[in-house]
């Protein structure tokens, strides 16, 4: 895998088509997101990996500031932006309550997400899935974004709702105004 990793090496799909990014998910970048397990630009600790790459696959604490008032939903949205493919890869979606303020680890689990978490589809199925980067690939970014949406997240074109739509479908739909957003970023290499 090391010997893929580094013929893969230059071929990272970069922030250009990463949620932070998206015309419709722009705002003020009012929120504080930090975790206790990382700072930002830190290295993510292995138990926030994925088991196939040594961790327990358990979601980070995050914490954030009060969004302003009118939030209507918390968007939180974890991509690698280094894979080697032409757009990040979506390693969580949820959907949070205004009134959270924190998360404990693992409150983005798949099967028993914390009150106030709606868990929906990412790139690679539903909850938190940690860290994996190609062995001798380099280090990889994982993007936690945040955004406090103005109005709740309705029907995706297509869909019944956000719960069955694939990150691709949903995140270009979202029309509510973005109030505030924030981000953290933490490396993982293997």
């Amino acid at each position: 895998m090391a010997i893929l990793g580094r013929l893969l090496k230059n071929r990272r799909s970069g922030e250009t088509h990463a949620a932070w990014n998206r015309p419709n998910l722009h705002g003020p970048e009012l929120l504080d997101l930090s975790s206790r397990n990382f700072d930002h630009g830190g290295t993510i600790p292995p138990e926030h990996h994925a088991k196939n790459a040594g961790g327990q696959n358990l979601s980070p604490h995050l914490a954030w500031n009060p969004p302003p008032a009118g939030t209507a939903q918390l968007l939180l949205v974890v991509e690698d932006t280094d894979v080697p493919t032409p757009k990040p890869a979506v390693h969580c979606v949820v959907l949070i309550d205004p009134a959270v303020r924190d998360l404990a680890p693992g409150a983005l689990a798949a099967q028993q997400p914390a009150p106030g978490v709606t868990v929906l589809r990412s790139t690679i199925g539903r909850g938190y899935h940690g860290p994996a980067p190609i062995k001798g690939h380099g280090p990889h970014h994982y993007t936690f974004q945040l955004f406090a949406l103005a109005t709740p997240l309705a029907t995706v074109p297509g869909k019944t709702g956000p719960d069955k739509a694939r990150p691709s479908a949903l995140l270009p739909s979202i029309a509510a105004p973005v109030l505030a957003r924030g981000r953290l970023i933490g490396t993982v290499e293997r």
